[in-house]
């Protein structure tokens, strides 16, 4: 998380015991059946969840992201936002920028999030972050189409480069004790999600760990050694739970190589397995200009991954809520900088916040209860992936161009005469425009979709002709 955020939770507990799922979802699927948790032997909470990352629109399947768990094969525009369950328990709206009140979730989507990130506190003082809260977050996550990063803090409470306390119940364990510890707070959260049918594309082991973690035994500037082993103690255990989860090891500073480069060798030269290097890169806590900051961000992922032959992403970043305009150019030269390196996303911190905890780096407008226009950032990315059911020859449909404003031009070509149909859907499927909808001769057509009064975001163009049935991911950004 961002340095300096340290708010104060509800004092109560809730230890998960076991979660028993009714039914495990499967692509094409609407409806989550009915997910019973259980906390301390009695039922709290019944969960019955809409999956509109998975939705049917008149016999095709529209798969509004990737399939969780295949980590690598897109670059993942991501959001931290662990925050969430919190704010809607106490009473929390969230509306898109046609002003309509919604599902945070399917908010950000619309904005080409893809990928949601979670914290995991030990024991906390108050049920969010805890194993049950993730384990429910990352489920609805998941089951609404999301890929899925967990990042374990193996604290009670906020870790960050100043604040790295052991849990409560483990301050008096001996260093071998500690390792076990955290090996089986891993793999017990893990394996809860397994048990769920959620499988996290992305694992980290302690957040922002500058100096380490666990301290003072696990201090990386006194105790180096120690650190690699707390680690691979942790990627073991991700790896024993599946071998394909990526594990993650985050440093906050992204600007600051050296340091980079310190903890990395002192890693390796101690036996220690990572999949990829994580960093967080926020000019407000650097205290330099963002072009600054992304270019320093940019040369520390150039050189880890030449140093280190790995992978790297931007697990954090963040910019003032009330400066959106700079955010977004800030946010589209990160995403590029990221990108030209080779990296695999960018997770903006806790986007959803607004009039929360102090907090000033979200996204989220206060007064209108919508994203600003700094998450339109997260729309240049994987813009135009299409989705077929088949592919029928002499037959063709594009959008050009994508993304656009203030119109797009569709062009199609038919080998025989048809019926036609070209309609314009929301990311959740409610149709927005009927563009075309009658018979046409054979040969190659066009019309042009001037949106009005629609929202920046994604949208869905499906195309029937006959047996043809084809969708183009289009973005409209004001």
């Amino acid at each position: 998380m961002a340095p300096g955020v340290s708010p104060q939770l509800p004092a109560m507990i809730f230890s998960p015991k076991v979660l028993i799922l009714n039914s495990v979802t499967r692509p094409g699927e609407r409806i989550v059946d009915a997910q019973e948790v259980l906390f301390n032997g009695e039922s709290m909470t019944t969960l019955r969840s809409y999956l509109p990352g998975f939705f049917a629109l008149a016999g095709f399947i529209c798969l509004s992201t990737m399939a969780p768990g295949t980590a690598g094969a897109q670059f993942a525009g991501g959001a931290d936002i662990g925050w969430l369950s919190q704010m809607e328990a106490q009473g929390y709206v969230f509306k898109d920028n046609a002003g309509v009140q919604g599902n945070c979730l399917d908010i950000l989507r619309g904005k080409g999030i893809t990928a949601l990130r979670f914290r995991v506190w030990v024991n906390p003082s108050g049920k969010y972050c805890s194993k049950a809260d993730v384990a429910y977050m990352a489920r609805r996550a998941d089951s609404a189409g999301f890929r899925v990063m967990l990042d374990f803090h193996c604290s009670d409470t906020w870790a960050d480069p100043g604040h790295q306390t052991k849990p409560a119940g483990w301050v008096s364990d001996s260093f071998s004790q500690l390792q076990t510890d955290l090996y089986n707070h891993v793999y017990g959260m893990l394996d809860t999600l397994r048990s769920l049918g959620v499988k996290p594309a992305w694992v980290q082991i302690g957040n922002e760990t500058n100096d380490g973690m666990l301290w003072e035994d696990g201090r990386a500037s006194t105790h180096m050694s120690n650190f690699a082993a707390l680690i691979q103690s942790g990627y073991s255990a991700v790896k024993a739970v599946d071998s394909s989860i990526q594990v993650i090891v985050h440093l906050s500073n992204g600007h600051d190589d050296a340091m980079f480069r310190r903890i990395f060798d002192g890693l390796k030269s101690n036996g220690a397995h990572w999949d990829i290097i994580g960093m967080s890169v926020y000019p407000y806590w650097a205290n330099l200009p963002w072009a600054t900051d992304d270019s320093l961000a940019l040369l520390t992922m150039q050189d880890m991954i030449s140093r280190y032959q790995t992978k790297v992403m931007v697990v954090e970043t963040g910019y003032l809520y009330n400066q959106p305009t700079a955010a977004k150019s800030f946010l589209l030269d990160l995403i590029a900088k990221t990108r030209s390196a080779g990296g695999l996303g960018v997770f903006y911190w806790e986007p959803e916040s607004y009039n929360w905890m102090g907090y000033n780096l979200g996204a989220w407008d206060p007064v209108t209860k919508e994203p600003t226009a700094a998450m339109d950032a997260f729309l240049s990315i994987n813009t135009s992936a299409a989705v077929s059911v088949n592919r029928v020859p002499g037959y063709s449909f594009s959008v050009y161009p994508n993304p656009f404003n203030p119109s797009t031009r569709i062009e199609y070509d038919l080998p025989e005469s048809s019926r036609v149909r070209i309609a314009v859907y929301t990311a959740i499927g409610g149709e927005l425009a009927t563009l075309v909808d009658g018979f046409a001769p054979a040969g190659h057509h066009a019309v042009v979709w001037t949106p009005k009064n629609a929202a920046s975001g994604v949208y869905l163009c499906r195309i029937t002709a006959g047996s043809y049935v084809r969708t183009e991911r289009v973005v409209f950004s004001k």
